[in-house]
C-alpha cells in the first residue's frame, strides 16, 4: 500500500478536492492524506462542488502537515505554488514529488454564478489530474 500526501496552503479547498478524487478513483492501492502548511478549515464551496459530482468530503478535516510526521511517503503532490515554495522539509528521500498549481476558487470574487464556475473549473482540472495520477503512477 502506497502513502500519498496532497499538500496545499490551507488544506481547505484544492487539496481536499484532490484527496476526495484520489480516494474515490483508486481501489485499495494507496492511503490518501491531505494537509496544509497552515490549516484554514474545510471550505464549504469545495464540499458543495464535490457533492455535485457525487464525492462526499464533508467529513474531511483540515490538517497541518506536521500531524503526519513519521509516515513513509511514496508520493507528495503539491497543488499550489505557495505550498511548494513554503513547505517545510518533509523527510521522504524516496518519495516521488509532483506539482501542479491549480487556481484557488476560494479567492474568486463575483456573482454566485461566477464563483460556482470557478469552483467547477478547478474541480474538473483536479479531477483530470487525479485520474491521470492513478492511471500513470499507481496502476503501473
Amino acid at each position: 500500500m502506497k502513502n500519498v500526501l496532497v499538500l496545499c496552503t490551507g488544506n481547505s479547498c484544492r487539496s481536499q478536492m484532490a484527496h476526495g478524487y484520489l480516494s474515490d478513483f483508486q481501489d485499495s492501492m494507496a492511503t490518501i492524506y491531505s494537509a496544509g502548511i497552515e490549516t484554514h478549515g474545510l471550505n464549504p464551496g469545495a464540499v458543495s462542488i464535490m457533492k455535485e459530482d457525487g464525492i462526499d468530503i464533508s467529513g474531511h478535516t483540515s490538517n497541518h502537515v506536521d500531524e503526519y510526521e513519521g509516515i513513509a511517503w511514496d508520493y507528495i503532490i503539491t497543488v499550489c505554488d505557495h505550498a511548494k515554495e513554503n513547505c517545510p522539509l518533509i523527510p521522504a528521500p524516496n518519495a516521488v514529488r509532483l506539482h501542479h498549481n491549480f487556481s484557488d476558487p476560494s479567492k474568486v470574487k463575483g456573482t454566485p454564478e461566477e464563483i460556482h464556475e470557478a469552483f467547477l473549473k478547478t474541480r474538473e482540472e483536479i479531477k483530470e489530474f487525479c485520474y491521470d495520477f492513478i492511471k500513470e503512477e499507481l496502476t503501473n
